[in-house]
């Protein structure tokens, strides 16, 4: 029998606590239950951002990306915040994280979490779907339909991969892993071949649930972002310039 790949190892004890921690319960349809509560904060918070804020990027989540039992400045998003504000890149990021979000749950709340002026969207889900044993090809589909509508926009995505649990036999497993670089490969996307690379299955990284990064792993998180996630920024930035230069060309000749 041959082993488990080691990006699946970190899942093995998830299923015994996913009833009553997975990544955050749920209260009510639409509303996470842990920390963070992203969906309506990050409303709340950037009252202005869907109307007239500068270019954005989403993070589009679950709790891992919400930062559920963090401070807010310390989930990946804020410390991309900051590592884009040290590079001179001018961009809002927004964190869309929900704890306990599938990729169907995002998919629902999709359109609110593009509002305004986003330039790149991060898709970070599957772990939930994961962890409930949800068909791959669903995950698939779903996430396939959050990519085309983020397209359509002219949105540059970037997609961050996942792994399953081994409890649920490795059919599965090769099948949830094959999801991430084929959709990457068919809507020609920069791929963060796993999220939690470096993070998941060390424990000094890692809360006591074994499943959501300590402060110190979600900075290795950012690393694992940051480095798919500047380039990208740096030729928005150009291109956005370019755009803001042929159009003061074309008033002054007008």
């Amino acid at each position: 029998m041959k082993a488990v790949p080691r990006p699946f190892a970190w899942l093995t004890t998830i299923v015994v606590v996913l009833s009553s921690a997975a990544c955050g319960p749920r209260d009510a349809p639409g509303l996470p239950a842990g920390a963070a509560q992203a969906a309506p904060q990050a409303k709340a918070e950037h009252p202005a951002a869907a109307v007239h804020a500068g270019p954005r990027i989403v993070f589009l989540g679950d709790s891992l990306t919400a930062g559920l039992g963090l401070p807010v400045s310390a989930a990946y998003p804020s410390l991309l915040q900051e590592r884009l504000n040290e590079a001179g890149l001018n961009f809002q990021v927004m964190n869309a994280g929900v704890s306990g979000d599938t990729s169907a749950d995002a998919l629902s709340r999709l359109d609110w979490a593009l509002e305004g002026d986003v330039r790149v969207l991060i898709v970070a889900l599957g772990g939930n779907d994961g962890l409930r044993g949800l068909p791959a090809e669903q995950l698939r589909d779903n996430l396939a339909a959050i990519i085309e509508r983020a397209q359509t926009r002219g949105i540059t995505v970037v997609l961050a991969g996942m792994e399953a649990p081994p409890n649920y036999g490795r059919d599965y497993i090769v099948s949830f892993h094959k999801v991430y670089p084929a959709l990457a490969a068919t809507y020609h996307l920069a791929l963060i071949p796993f999220l939690l690379q470096n993070v998941a299955g060390i424990e000094a990284l890692n809360q006591r649930d074994g499943i959501h990064p300590t402060a110190a792993g979600a900075r290795i998180v950012a690393d694992n972002v940051w480095a798919v996630l500047k380039p990208l920024a740096e030729r928005a930035t150009s291109a956005g310039s370019l755009r803001e230069k042929a159009g003061e060309r074309g008033h002054s000749g007008s």
